[in-house]
């Protein structure tokens, strides 16, 4: 069975997480877990980050609706990021975006790629 505690977290105790949607491929989000985010995400099948500003455990999609499910979690090879494969509902962004990467910069100016979804 696969232990949270055999990741690598940072000194606060949180190790990055990358959302990606698993049929696409498309770079949704980036946040963070703790150990305890981990196994809550691995046991509900709902992506469970931790709130750096609140403190407190957020399930993705718990007040907008905009719900992530788990698909897949991966681990990279210094066991100190993962990857986490998403059946993406909605937008992933708290602008109403697609995803959280909807700037580009191109010829050194930053551009809008991604208008927020109807």
């Amino acid at each position: 069975m696969f232990d949270p505690l055999s990741l690598k977290y940072d000194a606060a105790g949180l190790i990055p997480a990358i959302a990606q949607d698993a049929v696409t491929g498309e770079v949704l989000m980036m946040a963070w877990m703790n150990a305890e985010s981990v196994a809550r995400t691995l046991e509900s099948g709902r992506v469970t980050y931790w709130s750096r500003s609140r403190q407190s455990f957020w399930i993705k999609g718990e007040s907008s609706g905009h719900v992530q499910k788990l698909v897949e979690l991966r681990v990279d090879c210094d066991r100190d990021c993962l990857l986490v494969l998403v059946e993406q509902t909605g937008p992933a962004c708290h602008t109403n975006r697609r995803s959280c990467f909807y700037s580009a910069v191109r010829d050194g100016v930053e551009t809008v790629i991604m208008e927020p979804m109807g």
